[in-house]
């Protein structure tokens, strides 16, 4: 009986969503039947609109699935269901609240000592639109009646969900969020909040939530602005890329560093060395410098002319015109106009010295700045210089692993260098679209006036307020879109995951994006890889927003079973013995198991191993984890073995083949890693990037090895040469 209530009452949900769907689809295609003639005004109205619609009709689908999960039923008799967005009847009475309100917050922080008001939690299972099953959460046996008390029951909702299998793509935990999350996602906005996390605690699905509940709660500040989300790699934004949307989110941007610079494409890869000496912060410095070399103060005068008149200009006039267009505050391309400007008035004062009679002529300053020997004047002395030409200068002059030829590939590294170099030097083009939106402006006000005249309405609204209100790029221009083409676009909020890894040249970069240093930074110390990364959090923030950062901490491993997790456990105590793991909620009853074979059966070995994972993933997924020594030969051997799993993007398909560092931020059903000697050997961080591939899984872990095993795996037993796991010999 009461599932079949819960059953009316979602089917009443998802007729209203169809409602809703209809009702907006019609509004859509009315709008769009208007065509792109009409006013100015009309056609900025009608994109405007149709955008509008467009992002609803996005949300409403994208919360199809799973649109209720749950329910609250408080004292005093008041029963609120949860889902992914609020919806109400005609009337505009509440039917669902939006898992985000205020109201719905007790769904997540109820607890036995602090019930929050709360008799009795419910959490809905459902598959499409179909309720499966029901599970209560009872605060308050006393306030409920016994038909109530008869109807309770129903699996662990959080342990149901950890059980489920993997696609290749993260879900959202809307339905499961525990309350030392729900403090993380409901913190304020302000400041930098950085979360600190080991593996399986939830960071980056925590950050997912956190940007659309800072969407719903502050969608007047950000809406403009947008939220920026930045992960390590684009493997990694495509197992993410949904969870948004399925939240009803469609306006986040996704990036990597490498994407966030307009026009400049990564095409090549630092060796090491190079790596590091890009990151370092003293790249700023030395890119700053090298500017100042552009804007130059000759030693001997500089002779010029302009028709029949010879013009000179002294070192110290050249000096006080520098001087002038560096106290202007401008960036290095925009002072040029400064220093051009200064130079302009001291040419015309020597041509009114030379003959008065064409002293304040609006013509002759027009004619000097147009002639082509003050345009060389000006190229000669003050260079329009692009941000990738200054890193090429800066790299052709540069001795040891920063010397490159130029015209060489761009890499990760170098995008926080090109960032700097663009905000010390700005647009080259600045200037000119300067110009051309002052010329546009122009003709947008006259076309008001014409418009205002011709309905009455001159004297009443300003022409120039009328332009500037239906200006600007298409209403059906995405955020994303013009934010992506943007260098200077300051975000309302910065999102950051794996943040442990990011260099100080790519701080600088990222709070360039988000001057108020409004940000969610995600990570874990322990699981730092990067020679340049983060020693500790304070390292960071006391310097890129000191005063202004504050931290959280996630303890529970919702995603690696305890007998994975101990394992891991021991390779964190070898990192530093004052590490604390954290604490796994689940046990599998299954240890993990590693198979020794000669180096030549090792990729065939893994082939077989990674086969018979898949089986007992029952349609989950497998994640094959290599050194990058290995990587070609291992994806070769499982390709062949596994054609059709593997016949795709990484996630794409059942099996995936990665390296440990392309694997940071995933899970996966079961792992195969392949030859931890070498994962450690690979640099100072090796044992980091071992207990990174070790907390991948979140059911079974084998590992397949020629070379013996690190120290800190000892406890994990080993089937010499028989090409198949312990306790699978033939």
């Amino acid at each position: 009986m009461e599932l079949e209530r819960e059953q009316s009452y979602l089917s009443l949900l998802y007729d209203r969503l169809d409602l809703l769907r209809h009702q907006t689809r019609e509004r859509l295609e009315e709008v769009r039947r208007r065509g792109a003639s009409g006013t100015p005004q009309a056609r900025s109205e009608r994109d405007a609109f149709a955008t509008l619609y467009e992002d609803r009709l996005a949300q409403l689908n994208a919360v199809e699935s799973g649109l209720a999960f749950g329910r609250l039923d408080m004292r005093g008799g008041d029963r609120h269901h949860i889902g992914r967005i609020g919806l109400t009847d005609d009337r505009h009475d509440t039917l669902l609240v939006d898992w985000r309100a205020p109201v719905a917050e007790p769904f997540y922080r109820a607890t036995a000592t602090d019930a929050q008001g709360v008799v009795r939690r419910r959490h809905l299972r459902t598959r499409g639109r179909r309720l499966l099953d029901v599970e209560d959460d009872v605060f308050d046996l006393e306030a409920m009646s016994e038909d109530e008390l008869s109807t309770l029951g129903g699996e662990g909702a959080l342990l149901a969900a950890l059980s489920a299998r993997r696609t290749g793509r993260m879900r959202d935990i809307v339905e499961t969020i525990q309350a030392e999350q729900d403090r993380v996602i409901r913190s304020p906005l302000s400041g930098v909040l950085v979360v600190q996390g080991g593996p399986g605690t939830g960071k980056t699905a925590v950050a997912l939530h956190r940007a659309a509940y800072l969407l719903y709660s502050h969608r007047d500040a950000l809406a403009r602005t947008g939220v920026l989300v930045v992960g390590p790699n684009a493997v990694f934004l495509r197992y993410i890329e949904q969870v948004l949307p399925s939240l009803g989110e469609t306006g986040v941007v996704l990036a990597t560093l490498d994407t966030l610079v307009p026009g400049v494409t990564v095409t090549a890869e630092d060796p090491p060395e190079a790596a590091a000496a890009k990151a370092d912060v003293g790249m700023a410095d030395r890119l700053a410098a090298l500017v100042g070399s552009y804007e130059r103060v000759p030693d001997e005068p500089v002779v010029t002319g302009w028709e029949e008149h010879t013009l000179t200009l002294t070192p110290e006039d050249i000096a006080t015109a520098r001087s002038r267009a560096r106290r202007s505050g401008r960036r290095h391309n925009r002072g040029r106009y400064v220093f051009a400007k200064q130079l302009l008035r001291m040419l015309v004062g020597q041509i009114a010295g030379q003959e008065p009679e064409v002293a304040g002529q609006k013509w002759v300053v027009r004619s000097v700045m147009r002639s082509d020997e003050f345009r060389d004047l000006v190229n000669r002395l003050w260079p329009l210089v692009t941000a990738t030409e200054l890193v090429e200068d800066m790299y052709a002059a540069a001795d040891g692993p920063l010397r490159r030829e130029r015209g060489a590939g761009w890499t990760v590294g170098d995008m926080p260098l090109i960032d700097e170099a663009w905000a010390l030097l700005g647009d080259p083009d600045e200037v000119l679209e300067m110009a051309a939106r002052r010329r546009q402006q122009r003709e947008d006000t006259d076309y008001a006036r014409e418009v205002l005249a011709t309905t009455g309405l001159a004297g009443r609204v300003d022409a120039g307020t009328l332009a500037a209100r239906y200006s600007g790029a298409s209403g059906s221009e995405s955020l994303a879109a013009r934010a992506g083409r943007d260098a200077a676009w300051h975000y309302g909020h910065v999102i950051v995951d794996e943040a442990q890894e990011l260099s100080p040249m790519a701080w600088r970069m990222l709070i360039r994006r988000c001057p108020s240093r409004s940000m969610t930074v995600v990570g874990d110390i322990a699981q730092t890889s990067a020679l340049w990364g983060a020693p500790s959090w304070a390292s960071v923030f006391d310097v890129v927003a000191p005063g202004q950062w504050r931290s959280a901490e996630l303890t529970v491993n919702y995603r690696t079973p305890v007998e994975v997790m101990d394992l891991a456990a021991d390779v964190l105590h070898a990192v530093d013995p004052s590490a604390r793991p954290p604490t796994s909620v689940r046990e599998t009853g299954e240890q993990p198991t590693a198979v020794q074979v000669d180096r030549l059966l090792l990729a065939k070995t893994v082939a077989e191993t990674a086969a018979a994972a898949l089986d007992a993933a029952k349609g989950g997924t497998v994640g094959v984890l290599v050194p990058p020594t290995v990587l070609e030969e291992v994806h070769a051997a499982v390709s062949e073995r596994l054609p059709v799993e593997t016949s795709g993007e990484p996630l794409e398909t059942p099996v995936s083949v990665l390296t440990v560092a392309a694997a940071k931020g995933l899970e996966f059903d079961n792992v195969v890693l392949v030859e931890p000697a070498d994962v450690v050997a690979r640099g100072p961080n090796g044992l980091r990037d071992l207990y990174v591939a070790l907390t991948r899984a979140t059911q079974l872990l084998t590992v397949v090895h020629s070379a013996a095993l690190p120290e800190s795996l000892a406890r994990l037993g080993t089937s010499l040469l028989s090409g198949q796991p312990r306790g699978q010999e033939p």
